[in-house]
């Protein structure tokens, strides 16, 4: 086994294959870190919708509420299939590409708004009181006391996620989209060892995942100990 990977080793790591590789790598960071940075971005915005102090619209609340519970319950692979589904239904033409970041969005908005939620509900009630009798706007609130002190709650899970997302991008290789796992099954396809094209795609993915992840710890270490800054007086 060995002596066949390494004959094998200076023909699968050729210019092409790297260029092939390349290509794939590039897709699964954009599917993972631009995916989970839009719904990011949405699922603080459910967060708010969701928190009667900032939003107080029922309907709207309900709906987030809604939204978050039922996508966050639903494995990636189905979410996947129904939005593949849905855009051939549709008759949109888009590609397999962005039918798995929108899945990628739709999952990472699910997540981070129950993350972003756990942040708001982590600012004590006298705080929001204080704030009321102040006159301040809810906007006021939630940029000059809330986002200070909710950060260090919000973001160390969040990069956890993401390390998370980077994994599960290896599940849209089932609409054919070219990320690393696909492109490891189409090099074994062409004759190369099982080992090498997916022990290669296993390094790939912890050069991708262990630098998250370690930016994780140290930004969470550097909010534990850093005082907040109090937005009132």
């Amino acid at each position: 086994m060995w002596a066949q990977i390494t004959e094998e080793a200076p023909r699968f790591f050729g210019y092409w294959n790297l260029m092939f590789l390349g290509e794939a790598l590039v897709n699964t960071l954009l599917l993972s870190w631009l995916g989970a940075t839009i719904g990011f971005a949405f699922g603080f915005l459910f967060a708010i919708c969701r928190h009667p102090r900032l939003f107080g619209v029922l309907p709207l609340r309900i709906l987030a509420t809604t939204y978050v519970e039922l996508f966050r319950r639903i494995p990636f692979l189905v979410k996947l299939m129904c939005v593949f589904f849905a855009f051939q239904l549709s008759g949109a033409q888009v590609s397999l590409f962005t039918m798995a970041l929108v899945t990628v969005v739709l999952s990472a908005a699910a997540f981070a708004a129950e993350i972003a939620r756990a942040g708001l509900e982590s600012i004590p009630a006298p705080q929001w009181d204080a704030a009321e009798a102040m006159n301040f706007g809810r906007w006021r609130v939630l940029w000059t006391i809330v986002l200070p002190q909710s950060w260090r709650v919000v973001l160390p899970p969040l990069f956890g996620y993401t390390v998370g997302f980077i994994k599960s991008t290896s599940i849209a290789s089932q609409i054919g989209v070219m990320e690393l796992t696909y492109a490891a099954k189409i090099l074994n396809t062409r004759g190369f060892s099982a080992l090498l094209c997916f022990g290669t795609i296993l390094l790939l993915y912890f050069l991708i995942c262990w630098p998250t992840k370690h930016v994780g710890e140290r930004l969470e270490r550097r909010l534990a100990t850093r005082p907040v800054r109090q937005g009132m007086p």
